[in-house]
């Protein structure tokens, strides 16, 4: 009874661990939709038809841009780790009519690797100094409870 038991344990966990699951933030097929854009002829309202409002506008041009990211999970052993499958970017700019005058379609090939610096700042004055130790010191004793005599 155990062994069938543990069998059909381990056939439900196989199975649960071959079945991916993927989040996608955005709209979906980008890049189906890129495809029919068309410039100088699609104008604002058409895009809104074809795709949908955009996800981010531009503040000082007139450029929309569409996003699609998708996350699924890497294996078992990955703990729940996430791999980015697709993350598209597109950008529409629009002349002063409202007519598309440029598109362009950003992938996953096109994300740049931040490196962070790892310098550090430090302060000027150090804590450890003998003047610092009598003024937090002081300090301690002024923010401290008054004591009542009995």
């Amino acid at each position: 009874m155990k062994n069938i038991l543990f069998i059909i344990l381990f056939l439900f966990t196989l199975n649960c661990s071959i079945n991916k699951v993927s989040k996608t933030h955005g709209l979906r097929f980008i890049e189906v939709k890129y495809e029919k854009i068309v410039l100088n002829k699609t104008n604002k309202n058409d895009l809104k038809n074809i795709i949908g409002p955009p996800s981010s506008k531009s503040i000082f041009d007139d450029v929309w841009f569409y996003i699609e990211r998708t996350k699924r999970s890497q294996s078992l052993f990955k703990l729940g780790n996430k791999k980015i499958v697709n993350n598209n970017i597109l950008i529409v700019e629009f002349n002063e009519y409202g007519l598309v005058k440029e598109k362009s379609l950003l992938d996953l090939n096109d994300m740049n690797d931040l490196k962070i610096a790892d310098k550090k700042t430090f302060k000027k004055f150090k804590q450890d100094n003998y003047v610092y130790n009598i003024l937090s010191t002081l300090k301690e004793k002024i923010n401290a409870p008054t004591r009542k005599k009995k």
